[in-house]
């Protein structure tokens, strides 16, 4: 049996896959204002049958979310289409800069420096920001990366690339190793995340606190993002994976 999809099938099988979503339990890092997630046991084998009960914020873990999240009368989860979920993938590289500066918020320079090296963004495509911030999972202090203070120390997307990106580029969605899409210092000089707000208002979803992006080439591979679909919900964990070209 033969037809195009089913050769499409065994040309992506051949390809190498890249699962960009972390593991997580009651003892992840998590948005500080969430309670931590709880796994209990309703059954086990002993019982005949082993099924658990789970309680977490929507944006926990690798996480999409929705325009609702931020903005009202939007979109909720289950409207977003299917086709809007695979997009094909750019990783903008900024590992080293986010090492040397835990401060560091993504510009338009650096996006244009990015375009002279691998070309123009396309658009209609996912751009994802690696610092690659996820490597410091599972361990939650190293994550918020806090100061003397107490504030996070976390690298993250600048409102004015944001816009680039969508205006000018008109991408469709973006997504981040970390817990916001905001840098911590832009949050807090703005007290606001006025990026995460921007790219909600677009009309599209977000994914939050993804990994591997390292293992993903600046372009050419696909993002599957897929979630379930609860009923009227802000966000929710998502399994987020690559298909390299």
């Amino acid at each position: 049996m033969s037809n195009e999809l089913i050769d499409a099938i065994a040309l992506l099988k051949k390809k190498e896959w890249v699962d960009l979503t972390h593991t997580f339990g009651p003892n992840s890092p998590h948005f500080s204002a969430f309670d931590a997630a709880e796994f209990t046991t309703l059954f086990n084998h002993d019982d005949g049958f082993f099924a658990q009960s789970f309680k977490f914020a929507g944006q926990y873990g690798t996480h999409i979310d929705a325009p609702i999240h931020f903005v009202r009368d939007t979109r909720y989860l289950d409207e977003l289409s299917l086709k809007e979920l695979v997009l094909p993938l750019v990783v903008i590289d900024k590992s080293k800069e986010s090492e040397d500066n835990h401060d560091f918020t993504l510009t338009v320079e650096d996006i244009l420096k990015f375009e002279a090296q691998h070309g123009q963004i396309e658009a209609s495509t996912f751009v994802a920001l690696r610092t690659d911030w996820s490597k410091r999972w599972p361990d939650n202090e190293a994550f918020c990366n806090k100061d003397a203070d107490g504030n996070n120390r976390i690298p993250g997307w600048g409102l004015a690339a944001l816009q680039f990106l969508f205006d000018e580029r008109k991408v469709k969605a973006v997504g981040h190793e970390t817990f916001d899409t905001d840098s911590a210092i832009d949050f807090q000089k703005n007290q606001a995340l006025l990026g995460e707000y921007y790219v909600l208002e677009q009309d599209t979803y977000q994914i939050e606190l993804l990994t591997n992006l390292d293992k993903v080439p600046p372009k050419g591979a696909v993002i599957f993002n897929i979630v379930p679909k609860p009923e009227k919900a802000s966000g929710f964990p998502v399994r987020s994976f690559a298909i390299l070209p």
